[in-house]
């Protein structure tokens, strides 16, 4: 018999001590970790969000600064008012003419249609583009951080996000 009761403080059973976990504990710690795990979703989700809505804000910024460009490379059509289009007006035309064949106005038209192009790859993604008499650009995009249709360009909508950029040329 004494050799039992030794035994057993050896292994470290207590008659009426408690071991282990009770199934109550158990389930708070699983309440708990899945909240988090929860939250942590969460936080994936917005961040996902708000890097998409960054990487639509820098390639708007790239388009614009492209069509910058474009103008200070055909100065002359660019004071003509040759690049001066607003957000519901159609696209130019394509021309079709060679470098050499290509007046000021076609080339306006071929960076503007091609500007345009660039920018419907934006979710809903429309461009305007205005030079006043003191050679002042401003160039605007707009596009929506959603797929659906939204409000139109240049109206109060909490989807639509817009770009607007004044340079002198």
């Amino acid at each position: 018999m004494k050799q039992r009761s030794n035994m057993r403080s050896v292994i470290g059973f207590a008659g009426n001590g408690q071991c282990g976990f009770t199934l109550l504990e158990v389930l708070v710690a699983l309440v708990v970790l899945s909240v988090g795990l929860l939250g942590l979703s969460g936080l994936q989700t917005n961040s996902l969000r708000n890097n998409y809505d960054a990487f639509l804000r820098s390639q708007a910024t790239v388009m614009t600064t492209d069509i910058l460009d474009r103008m200070r490379a055909n100065r002359v059509g660019a004071l003509a008012d040759e690049y001066d289009i607003a957000y519901s007006d159609e696209k130019p035309a394509a021309v079709v003419c060679s470098e050499a064949a290509c007046n000021p106005s076609d080339v306006a038209d071929r960076d503007v249609l091609a500007w345009l192009n660039q920018v419907g790859r934006l979710p809903n993604g429309e461009g305007y583009i205005d030079v006043n008499d003191e050679d002042i650009v401003e160039v605007g995009i707009c596009w929506s951080e959603t797929r659906e249709a939204s409000a139109a360009c240049g109206e109060e909508d909490s989807t639509k996000r817009e770009l607007i950029t004044r340079t002198q040329l």
